[in-house]
């Protein structure tokens, strides 16, 4: 039986914060705080109420000491930079586990996130979804098999306030590849198709984003030789996915020591 875990979540009026306090629910974990700016509309709010659920008791907090006071997981699907000062601000706390979904960080900021991995059992992924997992996971075997000379493309789209590109997800999938290959995305990632002299080197993972509308999130990646072309795609009907694989990967980080992990790990795809 999994323990029940006492989980607090950054971003909580935010569209996944409400889906991540649903599915801890429903999962019977106890919800004992949040963040929220502290100008949010929202710090009045009973966590269950955003989340359309039953009223739960506690309500978002402007600061992080005070959400995290009684929890020993943080969940966050925010901002590279409110991360970060989230798990600054962490270090004092009884919060043992942090689970991460926010994407755009910078090698120096992952440079941070693996000096938390010190004191925290950190799971981070760009995408928690299993289907995505198990595309990741035959991407790197398509890349493997096929070879060099196979081109490789990966095409995502989200919704319009997405601010980082490519996502999270489409770096996960590109990295899977290059593993595949032998080599490091940063080696064979290629710059956007852009301008009058942007024809395709050999050998390169190239990437193309759009922004519209509502999208929660398309990813596709194509292998293609001079005969053939491959297709392996995933697509997101609903947010909830997301919350559900954070929730497990808490479940899972629990029992585990202080490190950095991946939704691989909490799969058994590792």
């Amino acid at each position: 039986m999994t323990n029940r875990l006492s989980i607090a979540v950054a971003g909580a009026a935010g569209r996944m914060g409400r889906q991540i306090i649903g599915a801890a629910a429903s999962r019977n974990h106890q919800i004992t705080g949040g963040t929220e700016a502290p100008d949010s509309p929202y710090l009045n709010e009973d966590l269950g109420v955003l989340a359309g659920i039953q009223l739960l008791g506690s309500t978002p907090s402007g600061t992080i000491s005070a959400a995290a006071a009684t929890a020993d997981t943080w969940i966050d699907f925010t901002l590279p930079t409110v991360t970060l000062a989230a798990l600054d601000g962490l270090t004092s706390s009884s919060v043992k586990t942090v689970v991460i979904g926010t994407t755009g960080f910078s090698s120096q900021d992952e440079e941070a996130l693996a000096r938390h991995a010190e004191r925290f059992a950190i799971v981070k992924a760009g995408n928690f979804s299993l289907g995505v997992a198990l595309l990741s996971a035959l991407t790197q075997i398509a890349a493997e098999k096929l070879g060099d000379g196979w081109d490789i493309d990966i095409f995502e789209a989200h919704h319009r306030n997405k601010i980082d590109a490519p996502s999270g997800t489409a770096l996960m999938l590109g990295d899977a590849a290059a593993e595949g290959r032998g080599s490091a995305l940063e080696a064979l990632q290629s710059p956007p198709y852009y301008g009058p002299d942007a024809k395709r080197e050999a050998g390169k993972i190239g990437f193309a984003s759009s922004r519209t509308g509502d999208v929660i999130g398309e990813h596709e990646v194509r292998f293609g030789s001079d005969t053939e072309l491959i297709k392996l795609s995933h697509m997101a009907l609903n947010r909830r996915i997301f919350a559900e694989g954070a929730i497990k990967a808490a479940e899972w980080a629990s029992d585990q020591p202080p490190g950095h992990y991946g939704i691989n790990d909490v799969l058994g795809l590792s």
